[in-house]
């Protein structure tokens, strides 16, 4: 079965306004390697379960070497042995680069390394460009896996499942481990599978999970302008579901907070920054370092880039992102917020979580 409500929608800790989560890109500074960036990954796994995090997602990238998380299942299966209770999941893995009986695969192991704790969030783009989706998929068809995501998404349901009727050309195919593996010696049922989310950044997802009465993330941290009206959308669109009955609607949010007055956390914006402007002019590498980014002349067009982008960025004082945050919700109405720390340094986003549960009060664990 999928999680229930109560997992879904967690329980608001300390007097945070909605439950916080964290959305990693295991992002990889230059002067560092990706094993430093992934055991900052488990680093932060565990500050976030100690201090009332209610999930960890782990976001799908291809071809970045500054975004060290290509293989989410991996990852994740990584964070399952070094964590209890948390929820985990992808946040998200991209459909149509993938078989749905991989993806039912691959997370319903998962499901059974951390059971009753494990997410599935699906998004419809590439994660990377047309070329590396291209080599992913082994198909130049690419528009083609974008327009197929309803259909493949109602595949990789049965094979969670395990309920193709009789008569279909899969009805004999099971995704191990599933549902029927939950079974414990003792003859006790306890079916369980992976809950789904679809996440997005335009209108698409947001009807299509309103319609099937799914979760919905919205990637606000990339996509702002969209945001509420794609939540609106969603919440219009909304059927009750036997997982949901009533919308719940998370949002992805850039946040960084530092000890000082707010100017470390400026300085590793724009570093983070910078590495978006290299990505978007096809010159992707590792995260710069303040210095760099402080050196690097800006043409007017990169600094227009550069001041869009960093005003959807909640940064500063631990007060200010507090602030900030509180007011996105107001704003947006989101039932749960999923902030990622993008900086050159991993020790500065680890304080940055540590900083803002602070500001939440949530528990020291």
């Amino acid at each position: 079965m999928p999680a229930t409500q109560d997992e879904i929608r967690g329980a608001a800790h300390g007097t945070a306004p909605t439950p916080l989560s964290v959305l990693d890109l295991v992002t990889v500074g230059a002067g560092r390697t990706a094993s430093q960036a992934l055991a900052t990954s488990a680093d932060i796994a565990r500050l976030a379960e100690r201090r009332g995090y209610h999930r960890y997602w782990v976001a799908e990238h291809h071809s970045m070497p500054g975004v060290a998380s290509s293989s989410p299942a991996v990852i994740l299966a990584h964070l399952a042995a070094h964590t209890e209770r948390i929820r985990l999941g992808s946040g998200g893995v991209m459909l149509p680069n993938h078989a749905p009986l991989v993806i039912a695969e691959q997370f319903g192991t998962l499901e059974a390394l951390a059971p009753h704790r494990v997410d599935l969030g699906l998004g419809r783009a590439p994660g990377t460009d047309g070329a590396t989706a291209a080599a992913l998929r082994r198909s130049d068809r690419l528009n083609e896996g974008a327009d197929d995501f309803p259909q493949q998404l109602a595949e990789l349901t049965r094979f969670l499942d395990d309920d193709f009727p009789d008569g279909h050309p899969y009805s004999r195919i099971h995704a191990v481990p599933g549902p029927v593996q939950a079974t414990s010696p003792g003859g006790v049922q306890d079916p369980h599978r992976p809950q789904i989310w679809l996440l997005g950044s335009s209108g698409f997802s947001a009807r299509l999970a309103g319609t099937l009465g799914l979760p919905f993330a919205f990637a606000h941290h990339f996509s702002a302008q969209n945001t509420i009206p794609a939540l609106d959308l969603y919440r219009e669109s909304f059927r009750p579901s036997e997982v949901l009955s009533e919308p719940y609607a998370l949002i992805g949010v850039s946040a960084l907070a530092t000890d000082d007055d707010g100017t470390e956390a400026r300085r590793q914006v724009l570093a983070a920054a910078l590495n978006m402007v290299r990505l978007r002019t096809g010159r992707p590498g590792l995260v710069p370092t303040p210095e760099e980014a402080e050196a690097y002349r800006f043409n007017e067009m990169e600094r227009d880039f550069i001041d869009s982008w960093n005003s959807n960025v909640i940064h500063g004082t631990t007060d200010e992102v507090r602030s900030g945050l509180d007011d996105l919700q107001k704003r947006t109405g989101a039932d749960e917020m999923m902030l990622t720390a993008n900086a050159h340094s991993g020790e500065i986003r680890l304080r940055s979580y540590e900083l803002i549960a602070d500001a939440y009060g949530l528990p020291q664990g």
